[in-house]
């Protein structure tokens, strides 16, 4: 039985440990109060979100790495990129903890979070170290050429990492939108994973199964924000998939909406610092779509499309080189 096939486990498995984890997560949260603080400066529409209730991420996780333990005996790169992932989601929950039940609006402080980021993301470094995967990276549209970044590869393996965790974290803002996405970005490198014959295609299928259970509960109008615990997970799983398959270029193109959520940040701060104007409405990019008109769902949609066609792309990309 091949890895795609114990795949098409996995995302049922996860699915329903999901469906079983979210409906009994979801009233606890309710009665702890653990709920989402709406930015006052934010779309209008969203101040009817504030008391949802958030940290669903912890769902996410629990039917993410219940269904791992099932596929990860003797599966090296599989308990790596789950560790990558718990690690990221652990950082996330801290996070949340603090913003939601000390009331801290900020949570970790900016160091804190990424002091504790680094710590994982060199974890992992010395993983993919050890275990020999080298430091070439392949490039798109090459039928398979291996570009060796030598000991640039590393700075470059921490930008990949962390520039991902985060830009996940920023797309996290709509209904479904993080969630849904990376939905597509998974299912495109359990693809790949598959076809390079690597043992994440598993670990691919339980995140798959977990978002397609978590996005019932998710979707417009949420039941359930996955908070800072399951957005930073996402970003850890993503990225560290990307760097076990020697594929952290194509991150830019399957997750081009995290990159535009980024640079809409970086860009509006630094371009308000300097001029004291703003480039857009508001960031991240689709709080600007929002105030342009958009509704949230067209908005989740459009971006759901994108991502879809860029990995598409990206899959024409990767064609010929397994």
């Amino acid at each position: 039985m091949g890895t795609l096939e114990y795949s098409v486990y996995a995302i049922i498995i996860a699915f329903i440990l999901g469906l079983i984890f979210c409906p009994m997560l979801i009233p606890v949260l309710h009665k702890l109060k653990y709920g989402q603080t709406e930015r006052e400066d934010g779309p209008e529409s969203h101040l009817k979100k504030s008391g949802t209730p958030t940290m669903g991420g912890l769902a996410i996780l629990a039917s993410f790495f219940v269904t791992c333990l099932f596929f990860t005996r003797g599966n090296a790169d599989g308990v790596a990129v789950t560790l990558v992932t718990m690690g990221f989601g652990i950082i996330g929950f801290l996070d949340d903890y603090i913003k939601v039940v000390k009331k801290r609006s900020l949570g970790l402080r900016a160091y804190q979070k990424i002091l504790l980021q680094l710590v994982v993301t060199l974890a992992f470094a010395i993983y993919v170290f050890k275990r020999g995967i080298g430091t070439g990276v392949l490039i798109p549209f090459t039928s398979g050429y291996e570009f060796d970044l030598g000991i640039v590869y590393w700075p470059m393996f921490v930008i990949a990492v962390i520039g991902t965790v985060n830009g996940v974290n920023l797309t996290d803002g709509l209904d479904g939108l993080a969630s849904g996405v990376t939905l597509i970005v998974v299912a495109f490198f359990m693809i790949v994973s598959w076809a390079a014959g690597s043992g994440i295609t598993m670990i691919c299928g339980a995140v798959i199964g977990s978002l397609l259970a978590f996005l019932i509960f998710n979707a417009y109008p949420a039941r359930v924000f996955m908070g800072d615990t399951g957005s930073l997970a996402l970003g850890g799983f993503v990225a560290a998939s990307a760097l076990i398959l020697k594929m952290p270029i194509f991150i830019i193109i399957v997750g081009i909406i995290y990159f535009a959520e980024s640079i809409s940040v970086m860009l509006q701060v630094g371009y308000y610092k300097r001029t004291k104007k703003r480039i857009f409405k508001m960031a991240p990019i689709h709080h600007h779509f929002e105030l342009c008109g958009w509704s949230e769902t067209k908005v989740v949609t459009v971006f759901y499309i994108i991502t879809a066609i860029m990995c598409l792309v990206a899959f024409l990309g990767s064609k010929y080189m397994f």
